[in-house]
């Protein structure tokens, strides 16, 4: 099972500088626990702002192991800094249009493109426009959040769990399943439930952001 930590700095205490701080400490910890994907993902934040912070997280996540930063909604951002990837939104450019940009960039590294999804049908859509992976959520019902969760059999779908392989001669030995990652009201418990319904990584904030102990939590998600 793949990794997904999604910042969220407003969870931390104290004044913007300590969030800042924060953060950044639980970006570098999530590195060196091997955490496979990172999305920045402070939506409040100008472009001025978000570049700063973005551009410190890569270099610790550089320094400290083979982590792949992305930066939520801003495409542009995630290319001139070099990041890794973007995570689109619902209400954002479509995977196809982001991959334009990313060749009319003369980029040599490959860019990942994530998308944020609700439902099947949206993630055979990303899927379609050429995106790297969907994040479906949320599958549970939040913690504080009065909103129904879409459940695990919405995700399974998604997944394509129980859908035959093509072994057409034309489809190729590449042919693989898009992955799906589950978010959405987690803990270790409901994770393993997302395994066994077809997710290929688990995603969350506070699953990763409040946790004691990252390097033990991801041997842990990795072994479901």
């Amino acid at each position: 099972m793949l990794t997904y930590y999604i910042t969220d700095r407003a969870q931390f205490a104290g004044t913007e500088p300590d969030r800042r701080s924060q953060l950044l400490q639980t970006i570098r910890q999530a590195a060196s626990a091997e955490v496979d994907y990172i999305q920045l993902r402070e939506k409040d934040l100008c472009a001025r702002e978000l570049e700063s912070l973005a551009r410190e997280a890569l270099h610790l996540i550089r320094s400290e192991s083979s982590s792949k930063l992305l930066i939520n909604h801003r495409t542009d951002i995630a290319l001139a800094l070099g990041a890794d990837g973007v995570h689109l939104t619902g209400a954002d450019i479509a995977a196809s249009d982001a991959r334009a940009l990313t060749a009319s960039a003369h980029r040599t590294e490959p860019f990942l493109i994530a998308a944020s999804c609700h439902s099947s049908h949206e993630v055979r859509l990303a899927e379609s426009h050429g995106a790297d992976f969907a994040v479906l959520a949320p599958i549970f019902e939040k913690i504080g959040i009065v909103k129904n969760g879409i459940g695990l059999e919405e995700l399974s779908r998604a997944a394509q769990k129980d859908k035959s392989l093509d072994l057409r001669v034309e489809a190729g030995e590449a042919r693989r399943t898009f992955p799906v990652f589950a978010l959405g009201g987690l803990d270790l418990q409901r994770a393993a439930l997302c395994a066994n319904a077809g997710a290929a990584g688990i995603a969350g904030i506070r699953l990763f952001q409040q946790c004691a102990n990252l390097q033990e939590l991801v041997r842990t998600i990795r072994s479901l």
